[in-house]
């Protein structure tokens, strides 16, 4: 990608998250949206494992929905985002000094080579056209021995295929700019073998006393047609 397409790219999806904070937070206070943030953060939590005293980047943080559970974990950590009003909503929310943020792209990122002990993206590359350049920057600034966790939504969901017909009705859509993408797609963005795990097996509109056991059956059988799919690699 040269330069005039990264510019593009990353200034579409300024544009696009810049007036976002507030419509994106109001999802995940719904009921829908809690839980659907429960599972999805149960994934990424076990996976990543962020732990007492780590440096963990997020990078793509938004408005810091997962960011404030790593926090929680007592990880130091950093929030890259291009999107400032996004970066300030979650500056807000954690009100730590363990917490630092910057405004940046994930196809650049503005730091040293090993500098965090693990990096996290979560629903971001699904606004990044060349996914694999991300990647390999998170693999660059991991520490040997670290952990690159990947999330996203699931193109093999049928959650996908609602959000794409949803999007079609609705011009100012997020979802229209959205690139969906498979486990196997997601995993093919790093060159050595990673973990995988979908979660979100329950539908939008499904009764509230079955999600539980909707979950819990979709995760005992290996399901990767959950909504969310998260990756975990170890750099060597």
């Amino acid at each position: 990608m040269n330069s005039k397409e990264e510019k593009k790219q990353a200034g579409g999806g300024k544009a696009l998250f810049d007036a976002w904070p507030d419509a994106y937070d109001r999802w995940f206070a719904t009921p829908v949206g809690r839980l659907v943030k429960a599972y999805e953060l149960a994934v990424v939590m076990e996976l990543l494992a962020p732990a007492e005293g780590e440096s963990v980047l997020d990078a793509g943080c938004g408005t810091g929905i997962f960011t404030l559970d790593f926090l929680a974990a007592g990880s130091r950590v950093t929030g890259i985002d291009i999107s400032v009003p996004m970066l300030q909503r979650a500056r807000e929310k954690a009100g730590e000094d363990s917490f630092r943020v910057l405004a940046g792209d994930i196809l650049n990122l503005p730091f040293a080579d090993e500098a965090f002990d693990k990096a996290v993206s979560v629903t971001a590359l699904e606004f990044v056209e060349d996914a694999e350049r991300a990647v390999r920057e998170l693999f660059r600034v991991t520490k040997r021995g670290g952990s690159i966790v990947v999330a996203s939504l699931n193109s093999l969901s049928p959650w996908a295929v609602r959000r794409r017909a949803e999007a079609q009705a609705k011009p100012g859509s997020i979802f229209r700019e959205a690139l969906f993408r498979s486990p196997d797609e997601l995993c093919a963005l790093a060159t050595v073998e990673g973990t995988v795990r979908t979660a979100v097996h329950f539908q939008k509109d499904e009764a509230p006393d079955q999600i539980g056991e909707i979950e819990r059956l979709g995760r005992q059988a290996g399901l990767m047609t959950g909504a969310f799919v998260a990756v975990c690699w170890k750099k060597n």
